[in-house]
């Protein structure tokens, strides 16, 4: 008799997705979930440096081409999610709308979720953006500490009118 294969720790295929500011720990994170729930990972960094190596100058361009590439990762990870994969989105869920852009993937493959919040004080994260800056990591670009502070300001939280199932680190 052939079972059935289970993809992922959990027995509910789950859309695990990010909220914390730049530098975080967010990427960090995510690649653990990946292993622990033995889900497949999606970093946004990385398929933005493959797709678009020389069109991101600024954070416009970032934005013009992270519209396009969700455009293409979101079917793609509902159809997971609707086969019975688990997926960890590392695309930053930083604002509301960008949650709510998460929040039609998983609905739409009636999969259960849970966002990830890496509640990180500024200070940490210019120091882990510093190092982040030397080592240059797969998928990273320099950003200094004023773009930090530019896009930190756009920052909002998760608040619980949301209805989303969060998980909260310190």
């Amino acid at each position: 008799m052939i079972g059935k294969l289970k993809f992922g720790a959990n027995l509910e295929p789950t859309l695990h997705f990010l909220c914390g500011k730049m530098a975080s720990g967010k990427t960090t994170l995510s690649r653990k979930l990946a292993e622990q729930q033995n889900a497949i990972l999606i970093c946004e960094d990385i398929w933005l440096q493959q797709m678009f190596p020389t069109e991101i100058a600024n954070f416009d361009d970032y934005l013009r081409c992270s519209k396009r590439l969700k455009a293409v990762v979101a079917p793609h990870v509902a159809e997971l999610l609707s086969k019975g994969v688990s997926v960890v989105l590392d695309f930053p869920a930083n604002v509301p709308a960008a949650r709510n852009w998460v929040r039609g993937i998983f609905e739409s493959a009636k999969a259960a979720h849970v966002l990830h919040f890496v509640d990180t004080p500024n200070e940490r994260c210019i120091r882990q953006l510093q190092k982040r800056n030397q080592e240059k990591p797969p998928g990273s670009m320099e950003m200094t500490i004023e773009q930090f502070e530019t896009i930190t300001s756009l920052f909002v939280a998760p608040d619980t009118s949301e209805g989303f199932n969060v998980r909260t680190y310190g």
